[in-house]
């Protein structure tokens, strides 16, 4: 059967027409065998009783007188007929009274006790027949006479017609073979083209060609659907191809305005950020000078507004400078490298103790995270998360710090992880936004954008980065560095 399944419909139709046409012919072929044989049995058995009654009959007067001999000549006449084997006569008492034998034989006797006391009957053995008839005068049994005939005939004819059969079925599956080969054309073929032109659209992916062997029966029908979703599918084709040119185009175009316009806000915001520090340094300095010179003559109000001066100027000056940085971050180049982030880390926390020799911060910094990207980059995200991390500790009575990495699906994730003050995960949105703030300048001072250099240096080496946190309980900043930037997952897997 699994021979026959993948059998192409070519071979099946003719298989089916062949089989079909062959059981049938089997099936009667069987049946008229079988009826001949029961015919042949029966003929013989009439014959052979015929031959029984006319012995019987012709050895009345040798059983009256005890003649033997007159009975052994009488059924020494059977031997005519050449299908009997053997015929015997018994008397009244069972007893074998003549007996005729045309081949006597070396093993079993031929002949057998009669099956029954009154009137006949026979039996059909592999290779004889056995047939009795009791021999009745005036109403009354005198003896009876057995004949045993060979199935000669019947095995000649059997032959014969199994011979003559084999013959039949052979010549009509030839030229049912002949016959199927010739129409199954009009099927198999116009189906083995539709599967051709499948074939190679499946692997040319080309949707111009055509399936042929048009009719009007189903497969003409199936054909026809074929080639109208053909057709179908390569306007449809032509029209994502156009529309995929045209959008491609468009994008190429977006991206060279995107790019302009990016290199243009970015010069715009260096040249104003540039521009802005010499105003604002002669804003602070005169604001000094007139602090130093004029102390005396300025009442204790216009002091406060000179310090406030000072001070807003020297805010302005930090904003420009962290305007400066972000826009240093987005024009640098990526320069790939290896990079230790946890000697980074090491080296931040040992500048960080050295600015502040009387604070008492745990740090804990996992070994091995080594990666792929531009060292210079990687430490100002690295200086930020561990600079916010130091600051919001900052009133913690046993404040700690760690930076560490985990594997997750596949990823590794970097984290730098506080116990400080925390923030709302509703305002996590506003993290990475520039000169966004979830804590007054009073409590923690800075300007808001190391969160934003964060996420612009991570996005540049293919990364991503988010944060979790609560209230009172701390903050951890999660980053990771893109497919390519993990050098310490590399050299685990080559030596895995």
């Amino acid at each position: 059967m699994a021979l026959f399944s993948d059998a192409s419909v070519k071979v099946k139709l003719i298989l089916v027409s062949i089989l079909s046409k062959g059981i049938a012919l089997l099936v009667a072929g069987i049946v008229i065998t079988s009826l001949d044989l029961m015919a042949l049995r029966e003929k013989l058995v009439r014959r052979m009783s015929i031959q029984a009654d006319i012995a019987g009959a012709n050895c009345i007067s040798a059983l009256q007188f005890s003649d033997s001999n007159s009975a052994g000549t009488t059924l020494a006449a059977l031997r005519a007929d050449p299908r009997i084997r053997a015929a015997g006569l018994y008397a009244s008492d069972r007893r074998l009274f003549a007996t005729y034998v045309r081949d006597p034989p070396n093993g079993a006797p031929l002949l057998e006790d009669p099956l029954s006391d009154t009137g006949g009957g026979h039996r059909l053995g592999e290779d004889r027949l056995v047939l009795w008839r009791t021999i009745v005068l005036d109403g009354k049994a005198i003896g009876s006479v057995v004949i045993v005939s060979d199935l000669s005939e019947i095995s000649a004819t059997m032959t014969r017609d199994v011979v003559l059969f084999v013959c039949v079925l052979l010549g009509s599956l030839l030229i049912a073979l002949i016959i199927s080969s010739r129409l199954q054309r009009s099927i198999s073929q116009p189906i083995l083209n539709l599967a051709d032109v499948a074939r190679r659209v499946t692997l040319e992916k080309d949707y111009s060609v055509r399936a042929s062997g048009v009719s009007r029966d189903e497969i003409g029908s199936l054909v026809t659907a074929f080639n109208e979703m053909l057709e179908e599918i390569r306007q449809q084709e032509s029209a994502l191809r156009s529309a995929r040119d045209g959008l491609e185009q468009r994008v190429a175009e977006r991206t060279v305005q995107l790019r302009a316009a990016n290199k243009e806000l970015e010069a715009f915001s260096y040249s104003v950020s540039h521009d802005l520090r010499a105003p604002l340094r002669s804003i602070e300095g005169f604001s000094r000078a007139l602090m130093e010179d004029c102390a005396d003559g300025l009442s204790d109000a216009g002091q406060d507004s000179l310090r406030r001066i000072i001070g807003s100027t020297v805010r302005m000056g930090q904003l420009i400078d962290g305007l400066l940085n972000l826009s240093r971050v987005t024009r640098a180049e990526v320069r790939g490298r290896s990079v230790d982030l946890s000697s980074l880390a090491g080296e931040l926390v040992a500048e960080l103790r050295s600015g502040e020799d009387g604070r008492q911060v745990e740090c804990v910094i996992a070994k091995g995270a080594v990666v792929e990207g531009d060292p210079a980059l990687l430490r100002a995200a690295l200086q930020n998360l561990i600079g916010n991390a130091w600051k919001f500790t900052r009133k913690r009575a046993s404040a700690r710090i760690e930076f560490g990495f985990a594997e997750e699906a596949g990823e590794r994730t970097y984290f730098v992880r506080d116990n400080g003050a925390g923030f709302e995960m509703s305002y996590s949105d506003k993290l990475f936004g520039a000169f966004q703030r979830l804590h007054g300048q009073d409590e923690f001072p800075g300007i808001g954008i190391g969160l934003a250099t964060v996420q612009r240096i991570v996005t540049r080496h293919g990364g991503r980065v988010w944060a979790i946190g609560a209230p009172g309980e701390g903050a951890t900043v999660y980053f990771t560095l893109g497919k390519g930037g993990d050098i310490g997952r590399q050299e685990d897997r080559a030596a895995g």
